[in-house]
């Protein structure tokens, strides 16, 4: 992995921001990468547009700003609709057809996942919706490995929770694990 530029984007209270700066922690604290993480969201604190970048790389990154994704995550259909045309050719675009309806082609490898009806049903609460997507990003892209996410997440997730958590992040991995590309040991 010599760079990769990652955009997240969805609105708010769907946990973009909480889930990037979990990945880029988890790359600097726990993989020995270079990460950035920037942030942008709109004045309302639940369900306005948010976007977060993330850029890992193995060395010194000079500009923090996202331009052209490799990876991007789009989990409302604003996002999609806005966001879209911005990867880079051949990259990974992840959504989730209960908040996104594909309308149009990019050139990337697209990925429909159906993260929160599996969080919903399997868990039972959403609010760990963003993490079962990192779990999906992780075992797509093996960004980093799913022990470093979850060693992220106790340090930040308050004891009571860090099993639907743990739960939801390997949700993510099984998701992905006939992909062919997937890191799917879960943690």
């Amino acid at each position: 992995m010599a760079r990769t530029r990652l955009v997240f984007s969805g609105s708010g209270g769907q946990g973009i921001i909480t889930a990037a700066i979990i990945l880029a922690e988890a790359a600097v604290l726990h993989e020995d990468l270079v990460a950035v993480q920037t942030q942008a969201y709109g004045a309302a604190a639940r369900g306005g547009a948010t976007r977060a970048d993330v850029i890992i790389s193995e060395n010194k990154i000079n500009f923090p700003v996202v331009v052209q994704p490799n990876i991007l995550i789009c989990l409302t259909q604003e996002a999609y609709t806005h966001f879209s045309g911005i990867i880079r050719p051949g990259g990974l675009l992840i959504t989730d057809p209960r908040f996104v309806k594909i309308e149009r082609k990019v050139d990337a490898i697209q990925r429909e996942l159906p993260m929160y009806a599996t969080v919903t049903e399997k868990i039972g609460n959403p609010v760990v919706f963003n993490i079962c997507m990192l779990g999906a990003l992780i075992g797509l892209s093996r960004l980093v490995r799913p022990e470093s996410v979850f060693a992220v997440l106790q340090s930040r997730v308050p004891k009571a929770f860090l099993d639907i958590n743990r739960l939801a992040l390997n949700l993510g991995l099984e998701m992905t694990a006939d992909s062919g590309h997937s890191a799917a040991k879960t943690v």
